[in-house]
């Protein structure tokens, strides 16, 4: 069930996706290298996100946190089938 919003803290999330009882986390960024935000941190733990993916149009794959990473845009078909798969690492290269 995927759904968008802004939790009581102030972190928000492009979109929230339930999975067999977890949550997965997708923020959406044209920034040519995403940073880590305060936002995103509220978002793991207010929301109790098992990952925070943070898509944009680069190609490069990287961390950000132990639980955020972000991913090129082109890798999210996969991502996505690994989610429905089974619970996912973070790399999807």
């Amino acid at each position: 069930m995927p759904i968008s919003g802004q939790t009581h803290a102030g972190a928000e999330l492009d979109l929230l996706v339930m999975v067999n009882g977890k949550r997965y986390g997708f923020e959406f960024k044209y920034a040519d290298a995403p940073a880590l935000t305060r936002s995103m941190i509220l978002a793991v733990q207010d929301l109790k996100l098992e990952h925070l993916w943070v898509i944009y149009p680069g190609k490069q794959e990287y961390d950000l946190d132990k639980k955020i990473a972000v991913i090129p845009i082109t890798f999210l078909p996969l991502l996505t089938k690994k989610i429905q798969e089974k619970a996912p690492s973070n790399k999807y290269a």
